[in-house]
């Protein structure tokens, strides 16, 4: 639809005509069960009232609605000719008045993307499950409004649903005569109202607090989920870090929690992580886990929970004005998440999972062509889609620990209290939070916001040591370089640490400085005359946000002890600068594999395991010289195997090796073993095989021809459940056969019958490493299809479809030439499809000056 991509401007131009003060929302949801009749898709009823008053009576405007069809329009009691006013995503409102209401009648659709109200049939017992998502702006899928964050107000839902499921939404709730009615919100924007409803396994719990005032405040607690993974729901471990987060923003905001009750809706095919819905936040249900997962998983799960509810104030309380200052709600939400998951639950070592997982998202981010400022200029909601991204998340979220070391956690907390006070309920821009850390902190916050929010790129800081003839540090100094496309250099606070053997072999920190780095080069007077060390840490502690690198000292010490490395959160941070060195062809490769081969079994963080895994399956399948690839694969797998039969029988280093295993698998005797541990004719001890671990060994078996469909199908009759289907599709489309792939596309991109979760299996299942000759015809077939794919899908499936199956596995110059001649001849093509190309496109590139570096190290 032409109007569907709201501009800033416009979004602008609205605010300053319009100001809202209620909407009434009335849904009708009972169509959802039962026999669709019709070509058409199934839709529901909404009716929509909305009060709101216009500066310049006499002026137009629009409200915001995408709906198959509208039954009736009345504004200011005149009745309006659908067909006249609404063009299938804008209702076109003329000759406002000072005071207005516009009542919109509509029949509007279900969705299978999860976006807007999504329809879930559950497979297991054909339960009918609903929930919305709607940001950044998909609630005009469900009722008309003004769909841009600065045009807050209050809303009543009403939902008429069948007489057996319940129904939730941002307030309380109750039903009478058939209908459910929720209690008015507090003013907020569109994009964070919610309904959930269905057949929903419910658990309920409370949380109390009395108050500096002496008030007591009662927060009401639930937790739901399908009543197929009820068996699974350890809904006391959510209760548990729903409390300690409570208890920890309570002690450090100072700003009671100001949306009521607090409910966790875990629900099916969801696109993203959670939505932090103020008073109902939606997750995904994965983080019900139906079998043994590793404590990297909990504390996953903790955090992103913590993330959601840090949202309850950073977002939902005070709402950034429009998507450029998207980091004011998701760059806080991604530090308070690790900073009271260290501060407040058994969770103690969050910061390397920070340091480690969250950093690497944004270092690959901020070294795209796309990349951006923290504070984004985001023209349209297009943009903002794609700025959910790794620099407004864990970039911002890494500055922001900078700013926390810069003007000292005290100042930073206070800054937060006075910034929930002044601003509550409303919108802000970038200039509303730094003059509030200009009030606490006495420093300026200009030259800081400039450096750090404002430009683009990572640098990298390099130590230079210069020893006397005694063996002492002469001088130690801090090199800091930018890439050319982004040459700003930057203030750092940073933590210089000197490491050095002991005499049972283990590398520890003996020295250590915090100082300020700026400029090209700065000098660490504070180590001069300390004993040289065998390894120096220029971002020790992780305060900073900088790609780490090494003197040559310090990176042959790496080589022979990284095991020996004694500090868990240091032992991370050389493991990812020596990944980021592997991804910008400093390292080869294969000397990455090496590493990971010859020390990641002594790692004691399983979070960290998990990582190492994972970079050296990249490292393998991107980095490496393709004459090389055969025997990298080789050394993996017979690594993995060897740490598995090493761990400890039952620990989550074991289940951790064997998924590795699992993933690196390809010899025959591997495969076998495989086969051997799914049918019982093999075994290590300690070692469950459980329906999730079945399907991690399936999928290589798969994908190497061993099993074929029908053992597919009867594990789909073992697991006939909504998981079981996803792992199903997903090693259906794995299969090594011209038939199967050529169905796999068509499902995908010539089809829009399949779920958003089932879409995302399939392209997962169709790009297997080990099939880049059988998948070689479809790189010109993805150029072709992808403009269309982009125009007829949804966002999210045009992003999926764009993401995965760029032609990554055909990693060859003939690849890069056909990506660049799409870009050249389509200039004119949306910017955000472009975005998704030249990022591809650079990733792409990136991997074949890897390839060259390796193979210059054979």
């Amino acid at each position: 639809m032409p109007g569907e991509n709201l501009s800033r401007d416009e979004a602008r131009e609205r605010a300053a005509l319009l100001s809202v003060d209620g909407y009434e929302v009335s849904l009708d949801v009972r169509s959802a069960v039962g026999d669709h009749a019709g070509d058409g898709p199934r839709t529901f009823r909404s009716v929509t009232t909305i009060r709101f008053r216009c500066a310049e009576p006499g002026a137009s405007s629009f409200a915001d609605l995408i709906a198959p069809s509208v039954t009736a329009v009345s504004l200011n009691g005149r009745d309006l000719d659908p067909s006249e006013v609404f063009d299938g995503s804008r209702i076109v409102l003329e000759d406002l008045a000072a005071e207005n209401e516009l009542i919109v009648d509509a029949q509007c659709a279900y969705s299978r993307t999860g976006e807007g109200l999504h329809r879930f049939v559950d497979p297991e017992d054909g339960e009918v499950y609903l929930y919305t998502q709607y940001e950044p702006a998909d609630a005009r899928r469900v009722f008309a409004n003004f769909e841009q964050p600065d045009l807050k107000a209050p809303f009543r839902f009403e939902v008429r649903a069948p007489e057996e499921w319940t129904v939730w939404s941002n307030g309380a709730g109750e039903r009478a005569d058939g209908v459910w009615r929720f209690a008015e919100t507090k003013p907020i924007s569109t994009y964070i109202t919610c309904v959930v409803a269905g057949p929903y396994h419910y658990v309920t719990d409370s949380y109390e607090r009395v108050l500096d005032d002496g008030t007591r405040l009662e927060i009401p607690l639930g937790a739901m989920c399908r009543k197929g993974l009820a068996p699974y729901f350890d809904a006391d471990d959510v209760f548990l870090v729903t409390k300690q987060g409570l208890d920890f923003f309570h002690d450090h905001f100072d700003y009671p929690y100001p949306f009521g009750k607090y409910d966790q809706a875990f629900v099916p095919e969801y696109n993203l992580g959670a939505m932090e819905n103020p008073g109902l936040v939606t997750f995904r249900e994965e983080f019900i886990f139906r079998g043994k997962v590793t404590q990297a998983s909990y504390e996953g799960r903790a955090n992103v929970i913590l993330h959601e509810m840090a949202h309850m104030w950073f977002g939902d309380l005070v709402t950034m004005e429009w998507w450029d200052d998207l980091w004011l709600k998701e760059s806080f939400a991604d530090f308070m998440g690790a900073f009271s998951l260290v501060g407040a639950t058994r969770f103690k070592d969050g910061w390397i999972t920070f340091a480690n997982r969250r950093k690497a998202w944004a270092y690959r981010a901020d070294q795209l062509p796309s990349t951006h400022p923290i504070t984004a200029d985001i023209r349209d909601l297009q943009d903002a889609k794609l700025n959910f991204d790794g620099i407004t998340y864990a970039k911002g979220a890494s500055v922001l620990k900078h700013l926390v070391a810069y003007v000292g956690q005290d100042a930073f907390l206070e800054g937060a209290r006075r910034y929930f006070k002044r601003h509550a309920y409303g919108n802000t821009r970038l200039g509303d939070l730094l003059s509030v850390l200009e009030e606490t902190s006495g420093r300026d916050m200009g030259a800081w916001a400039r450096s750090w929010l404002q430009t683009a790129g990572v640098n990298s800081l390099t130590p230079q040591v210069l020893l006397d003839g005694e063996g002492r540090i002469a001088e130690l100094a801090v090199v800091q370089e930018a890439a050319e496309s982004h040459p700003e250099l930057r203030p750092h606070r940073v933590a210089v640490g000197l490491y050095r053997r002991t005499a049972d072999g283990a590398l520890e920190r003996y020295t250590q400085v915090e100082t300020d780095v700026d400029g090209p080069r700065t000098v660490v007077a504070e180590l001069a005359g300390a004993d040289a060390p065998e390894l120096v840490l220029v971002n020790d502690d992780d305060l900073t946000y900088c790609k780490t690198r090494f003197d040559e000292t310090s990176l042959a010490t790496l080589r022979a002890h990284l095991g020996a490395v004694t500090d868990p959160l240091a032992r991370a941070l050389c493991w990812s600068a020596l990944w980021n060195m592997t991804r910008d062809a400093l390292l080869p490769a294969r000397d990455f594999v090496d590493l990971v081969l010859r020390f990641a079994g002594r790692e004691s963080d399983i979070g960290v395991l998990q990582m190492l895994h994972a970079w050296a399956n990249s490292a393998l399948v991107h980095y490496a010289a393709p004459a090389w690839r055969e025997e990298g694969e080789r050394l993996l797998a017979e690594g993995a195997l060897r740490e598995l039969r090493a761990a400890g029988p039952g620990s989550e280093h074991q289940l951790a090796w064997a998924r590795f295993f699992a993933a690196t698998a390809s010899g025959s005797g591997d495969l076998e073993l495989l086969r051997g541990l799914l049918d019982g004719t093999e075994k290590i001890d300690g070692l469950e095989v459980d329906q999730e671990l079945r399907w991690a060994f399936l999928e290589p078996l798969a994908a190497h021809g061993v099993v074929d469909g029908s053992v597919l199908v009867a594990e789909l009759a073992r697991d006939d459940t909504a998981s079981g289907k996803r792992h199903q599709v997903r090693c259906l489309a794995a299969r090594p056969s011209e038939v199967v792939k050529a169905q796999a596309w068509a499902q995908v991109v010539e089809s829009d019958a399949l779920s958003n979760a089932l879409v995302e299996a399939t392209i997962s299942g169709f790009a297997q490493p080990s099939q880049r000759a059988l998948l070689a015809p479809y790189a010109g077939k993805y150029f072709k299809a992808i403009e269309r794919v982009w125009a007829e899908r949804s966002i999210q499936i045009g992003m999926d479809v764009v993401r995965g199956l760029f032609p990554s596995l055909q990693d060859s110059p003939e690849t890069l030439a056909a990506t660049d001649a799409w870009l050249a001849a389509h200039e004119d093509a949306p910017p955000a499809l472009r975005r998704l190309v030249l990022e591809a496109r650079d990733d792409l590139a990136r991997a074949l000056r890897g390839q060259e570096c390796d193979a210059a190290a054979g």
